[in-house]
């Protein structure tokens, strides 16, 4: 009886690790993927010719879909930690993990064509004549890339979640 016991314990820590929801550094990666794709619309928006790439409106589309994503799951985070609760409920968390990486997936996509354009164009080909704007796709590019770090972690904590049961 003890030695089972043991193993309830043992899956129950399974699912007590950094990052999950309904925890601080669950909040703290949320926050991050919004503050990170924030960025990236931001400093893409600024710019004057954006509409012009197609890559770089799909990198718009692509960050508004994760800035409402990740808005949404920092409220839910922050509301478990305010009720002192842990979101572990596998219907949710199976949601999460789908959303997760279709939001990864979107990211790293929009993200990879941004930077392929923004090399290209701006680097190869020479096509940049104003250096602020293309130092502003750039930084909309690497903020792209560090929010779907964020939301690539974020997944796979989730998926390890789903996985632990």
């Amino acid at each position: 009886m003890r030695n089972c016991l043991f193993w309830v314990e043992k899956l129950k820590k399974m699912k007590d690790f950094a990052g999950t929801p309904g925890t601080l550094t669950g909040l703290a990666l949320r926050i991050a993927q919004f503050m990170f794709a924030a960025g990236s619309i931001a400093s893409m928006a600024t710019t004057s010719s954006f509409f012009n790439f197609t890559a770089f409106c799909y990198l718009i589309a692509s960050m508004g879909l994760q800035v409402i994503w990740s808005f949404g799951l920092a409220l839910m985070d922050a509301y478990a930690l305010a009720k002192k609760r842990v979101l572990h409920n596998p219907i949710l968390v199976s949601l999460f993990v789908i959303g997760d990486w279709v939001t990864a997936t979107l990211s790293l996509a929009a993200a990879s064509a941004s930077a392929g354009i923004t090399v290209l164009y701006f680097h190869d080909i020479g096509g940049c004549t104003i250096v602020a704007e293309c130092f502003k796709y750039q930084i909309a590019v690497a903020f792209a890339f560090l929010s779907w770090l964020a939301v690539f972690t974020s997944s796979l904590i989730m998926f390890w979640l789903l996985a632990a049961g």
